[in-house]
């Protein structure tokens, strides 16, 4: 099972990051959520970035473009082996830094590819 980190996690039932959570969990996932709310998803608290997971297999970005910036050096850091950029996430800028530092970059829904069994 591949280890997710959610930047942009919330307590929201609505927020696609919230139906993100718990999926992945029933699909067997272990998660961290990670974000700016206070609460839990999926029975994991959110946590605000800071702390690095050195054993993160995917990040699953649920922020915009002009959010992701002050997140940069904690992705990097945590060095993930892929970020998905859900819909409306997509950031050239951080595509690129990602391929710089061999992190593979996918533009996907984590949803559809959860569905799919192509996560």
């Amino acid at each position: 099972m591949k280890k997710t980190l959610i930047i942009g996690a919330s307590p929201n039932p609505e927020r696609y990051s919230y139906k993100a959570a718990h999926m992945l969990k029933s699909k067997g996932h272990s998660i961290i959520n990670v974000g700016i709310k206070k609460g839990a998803v999926a029975g994991e608290e959110i946590e605000q970035p800071g702390h690095v997971h050195n054993d993160i297999d995917t990040i699953t970005l649920y922020i915009g473009p002009h959010l992701q910036s002050s997140y940069y050096n904690y992705i990097l850091e945590t060095k993930p082996k892929r970020v998905i950029f859900n819909p409306g996430a997509e950031n050239q800028e951080l595509w690129e830094l990602l391929l710089a530092n061999n992190i593979e970059p996918i533009e996907a829904c984590t949803l559809v590819l959860l569905a799919t069994g192509q996560f």
